[in-house]
C-alpha cells in the first residue's frame, strides 16, 4: 500500500493525480500546514517540512516531480512513460528546476535584471515558457505525440502560474496546459482534494 501525505492547498494535488492516473490502491493521509510538518516523525520522512511525500513498501520520495517520475516508472501499465526516457528526463528537471524557479520568483514580484538573466538558471519566466511553446510547436506533447507524465507534472506548474499566480501564460501554453483536466483520473483527483479540503476547519 502507498501513503501519500498530503495538503489539498498544495502540490500534493499533482501527486495525487498522479496516483489516481496509475489506479494503484493508495491512503492519503493531510499534513496540517505548521507545526504539523515539523513533527520528528513526518521530518524523519521529510526533512524539508513540507508536502508531498509519498511513502511505499520500499522507502520514502519526496518532491513532487520525483513522485510522478517513480510512479510512472514503477506503474508502467498507466502509458505516462514515454518511451524516450532522455526526453521525458529532460523535461521533467526542467520542470523541477527552471520552470519552477521561474514561476515562483515571478510570482513573488521578484523580476531578474536583463543583464542578469545568464546568471540564473531559468534567465526568465518568458525564456522558460519559450522553451515549452517551441518544443510543442513540434511535438503535441512535450515527449512526442502521446500525453505523459511530464506534461502532467509541467502542465499543472503553467496552469498554477496563470491561475493562482496571475502570471501571463499564452494562450497556446494554456490550452495544452489544461488539456489533462477531462482525464477520468484528473477528475478523481480533483473530487477527492476538493472533498477534503471542504472537510478542513477553517481558521
Amino acid at each position: 500500500m502507498l501513503t501519500l501525505h498530503t495538503h489539498p492547498f498544495s502540490r500534493g494535488r499533482v501527486a495525487r493525480w498522479m496516483l489516481e492516473e496509475t489506479g494503484a490502491p493508495y491512503e492519503a493521509v493531510v499534513v496540517p500546514f505548521g507545526p504539523g510538518m515539523s513533527t520528528p516523525g513526518y521530518l524523519a520522512l521529510n526533512p524539508m517540512a513540507k508536502v508531498p511525500t509519498l511513502v511505499h513498501p520500499g522507502g520514502v520520495v519526496t518532491e513532487v516531480a520525483a513522485i510522478v517520475a517513480w510512479l510512472a516508472e514503477t506503474f508502467p501499465a498507466a502509458g505516462l512513460l514515454p518511451a524516450d526516457k532522455g526526453s521525458f528526463l529532460r523535461w521533467m528537471f526542467l520542470g523541477a528546476g527552471p520552470l519552477e524557479y521561474a514561476i515562483t520568483n515571478a510570482s513573488m514580484g521578484f523580476h531578474v535584471p536583463a543583464e542578469s538573466e545568464g546568471r540564473m538558471g531559468y534567465g526568465s519566466l518568458d525564456r522558460v515558457l519559450g522553451a515549452l511553446a517551441a518544443q510543442l510547436d513540434r511535438t503535441p506533447n512535450l515527449c512526442g505525440d502521446a500525453w505523459s507524465a511530464a506534461d502532467l507534472y509541467l502542465g499543472s506548474q503553467v496552469a498554477f502560474a496563470a491561475e493562482r499566480g496571475g502570471l501571463p501564460v499564452p494562450p497556446r501554453l494554456m490550452a495544452w496546459a489544461t488539456e489533462g483536466r477531462d482525464r477520468p483520473a484528473a477528475k478523481r483527483a480533483q473530487e477527492k482534494d476538493d472533498a477534503l479540503a471542504a472537510s478542513l476547519p477553517r481558521g
